[in-house]
């Protein structure tokens, strides 16, 4: 996705704020009608622990939508929503939230800042137009936190950076900006300065561009001219930014002012910033304090309105026909097409099923029968689907309630209620003209877990429970494995597990356990051998004769399976002769005696006999197998077990601890080479039994810089010791 400039924004922020204004904004002011919506969609990123919820808890209070964060009034509360987070103690799901200032509403979706949760954080990607980057100063900015970064870079967002917990002991707003911009680069500046009281408490901010101070006592916000103590603080700081602002617009008439020391009109570089800033090349900084008595806040909510882009200035992602068909590009415009796309999906058995929406094209109505298409990506184990079905309510969420609407237009964020068919990442559309949005990209899960049901109760309801929550989250991945038996759930890391375990739990009364995953072994012949295979009985009437040589050979890894027929002299009737390879395939899919599967042979019919009234088809099937097992007691077999081409991707401090434990893991290394942003592509064979806790295990070799993926590549003979744990380990 990217952005337009061609449309610029008015700006309110820094223009005229009187002194003595509040805060605090009551909500009857500022509420545009539904027809033509002023509308900014902006994401919260940030680490774990950085105070995003709190941050969103913060700009609803001082817009007037809840009461302060500190009352304990039911239902107002923003954070700790869903058991699994009060349980965490962190955001693990992304929530939405909204609400009305300057009047512009603000759609604000707070995404989880754990790696585990990377797939929420692109779902809040897709269905923001602009990103507030929150960064601790207690905390600093680390390795995952620069991943986070780059998560917006790759999509364009733009991005302010907000400086929070600067209440907290130890903090130094000026250090975390300078590691900022080490890490994110030098055109991460800041916009306002804190200013510090008697007690060394951050007590206000004070704006570079406006050049006045704004003062915060007891959530109220005045705002007056700077001391002359301030002004040495304002110079330096104020050149650097505007020379950031007029660089990065690339506004040529704004800069030869700039480098000929003539005097800047504000306006312009007002609007100058707008530009910069949609462009995702210049990200002003902002200090903060979320607390009882916060700061700064009322500033963040002018940079929303005023300096970050609007829904017409974000190009939507591309769109087809379901059929894959071409399209006109969508524009965001109510009159349009109706095109939507579903960020979020939650099921309650007493709500039901909740789908958060991005409209991008048209205007959306409850009560109406809407197409709704969804096509996997490769590998997902989902199912396309393209059904018509009505919606019920809409609704925007204001804290943790919703609030009804009659409708929504191109550009909002909105809840609609049952929904049965919609899925994190589906299109909704108009039943006459059906489209399909282009999914963003799914994070492929690595960790996977092997799940039994605690009880029988528990086992009925296993299936529906589990198709349910892997419709809500589009990073899990279940497979039925056919080998070993076991239902497998694909995470991206234990976190992630521990969260969906706990949610089937809580909303649909699964109670499952994870076992040991099972590897699927295979096995084939040592060497070539010979084996006959006899069956002769006699009961009285017809009886079963059947009698067949074959030679066996081994093939190469990943050949598969040959049939040879080399009978002479109709030793075997040629209608029996299909039966007999039956019956080898029959026998190397269900094993030699102890359920693992036989693979890559060649099998040679050369010989055997036939009774003119006792043969028949089901005798030579059961005699080729006969056969298969007598060669396979002549010639012995070997253990095979699957191995997996990893790729990783990882911090360059750390590429030697990778491959020490590779190695450890019986890899094999087969190449690296250099990546963006300091990091090395470490490429390995390793035995997918080494795999099955390695998403955890790299994350603390790595600290939380590597990301790795695998794909089954063949299989490999195993140690006689490990194949035969492996072998234990399915009983």
């Amino acid at each position: 996705m990217s952005f337009k400039t061609n449309h610029p924004t008015p700006l309110a922020l820094l223009r005229g704020i009187a002194a003595g204004s509040v805060g605090r904004v009551g909500r009857s002011a500022y509420i545009f009608p539904m027809t033509k919506p002023a509308i900014r969609n902006v994401v919260l990123v940030g680490p774990s622990g950085s105070g995003k919820t709190t941050l969103a808890e913060a700009m609803l209070v001082a817009a007037g939508m809840i009461p302060n964060a500190g009352s304990v009034e039911a239902g107002t509360t923003v954070s700790d929503q869903d058991p699994s987070e009060r349980d965490q103690h962190r955001s693990v799901y992304l929530s939405a939230m909204s609400l009305t200032f300057m009047g512009t509403r603000i759609n604000i979706l707070d995404t989880p800042g754990y790696a585990d949760f990377i797939g929420e954080l692109r779902a809040g990607l897709r269905g923001g137009d602009a990103a507030l980057f929150v960064v601790s100063a207690a905390d600093g900015v680390d390795a995952a936190t620069a991943l986070l970064w780059q998560e917006c870079a790759s999509v364009g967002m733009p991005r302010a950076v907000v400086v929070s917990q600067l209440d907290r002991e130890n903090t130094d707003f000026d250090e975390t900006v300078a590691v900022c911009q080490r890490m994110f680069g030098a055109e991460a500046l800041p916009m306002y300065l804190p200013l510090m009281d008697d007690n060394e408490r951050v007590s206000g901010l004070i704006g570079l561009l406006s050049t006045r101070i704004s003062e915060y006592r007891e959530s109220q916000r005045a705002v007056r001219d700077p001391d002359s103590e301030h002004l040495s603080l304002i110079g330096p700081a104020r050149d650097r930014l505007i020379e950031g602002i007029i660089t990065e617009s690339e506004d040529e008439t704004l800069m030869d002012t700039f480098l000929e020391g003539g005097e800047l009109d504000t306006d312009m570089l007002i609007a100058d910033l707008e530009q910069a800033v949609a462009r995702g090349h210049f990200h002003p900084v902002l200090p903060i304090i979320a607390a009882a008595n916060p700061v700064g806040i009322s500033e963040i909510l002018e940079l929303i309105t005023g300096g970050f882009p609007t829904p017409a200035e974000h190009a939507a992602p591309a769109v087809s026909r379901p059929d894959g068909s071409p399209v006109a590009p969508l524009e965001c415009d109510p009159d349009g097409p109706l095109c939507a796309q579903v960020i979020k999906t939650t099921s309650d058995p007493y709500v039901g099923r909740l789908s958060l929406v991005r409209i991008l094209s048209g205007t959306l109505r409850p009560d109406v029968t809407l197409h709704v298409s969804g096509h996997s990506q490769a590998g997902r184990g989902q199912e396309d689907h393209d059904v018509d079905e009505r919606a019920g309510a809409l609704g925007r969420p204001i804290g943790a309630k919703i609030e009804p609407l009659s409708s929504g237009a191109a550009g909002d964020i909105v809840t609609i209620a049952r929904l049965a068919h919609a899925e994190t990442g589906d299109t909704l559309s108009d039943k006459a003209d059906p489209l399909l949005v282009e999914p963003w990209l799914i994070p492929e899960p690595q960790l996977p877990i092997a799940l039994h049901a605690a009880t029988r109760n528990d086992e009925d309801k296993l299936s529906t429970a589990l198709s349910r929550v892997v419709a809500e989250d589009p990073t899990l991945r279940l497979d039925r494995n056919i080998d070993t038996h076991q239902v497998v759930l694909w995470c991206i890391g234990q976190s992630h597990a521990d969260v969906v375990l706990d949610r089937m739990k809580a909303r649909h009364g699964v109670s499952v356990e994870p076992k040991p995953l099972r590897i699927a072994l295979r096995q084939t012949f040592s060497r070539a051998g010979k084996g006959r295979g006899r069956l002769v009985k006699q009961s009285g009437g017809h009886g079963q004769f059947a009698v067949c040589d074959v030679n066996v050979e081994p093939l190469p890894p990943g050949t598969g399976f040959e049939f040879v027929d080399k009978v002479v002299g109709g030793a075997v009737p040629r209608q029996f002769i299909p039966s007999v390879e039956k019956g080898v395939r029959n026998q190397m899919a269900e094993g030699l005696g102890d359920g693992v599967p036989v693979v890559d042979l060649r099998v040679t019919l050369f010989d055997g006999k036939a009774h003119s009234v006792d043969s028949s088809d089901m005798a030579f099937v059961m005699a080729g197998g006969l056969a298969l097992r007598d060669a396979a007691e002549n010639a012995g077999l070997v253990r095979l077990e699957p191995i997996d081409s990893v790729s990783i991707t990882v911090a360059d401090e750390y590429v030697g601890a990778v491959m020490s434990d590779l190695s450890a893991r019986r890899g094999r290394l087969t190449g690296t080479e250099s990546a963006e942003g300091g990091r090395t592509l470490v490429q390995a064979d390793v035995p997918a039994a080494e795999l099955t806790r390695y998403p955890i295990d790299l994350r603390s070799i790595a600290h939380g810089t590597g990301t790795f993926t695998r794909r089954l590549t063949g299989h490999e003979p195993a140690p006689a010791r490990i194949a035969e744990k492996l072998l234990q380990d399915q009983d």
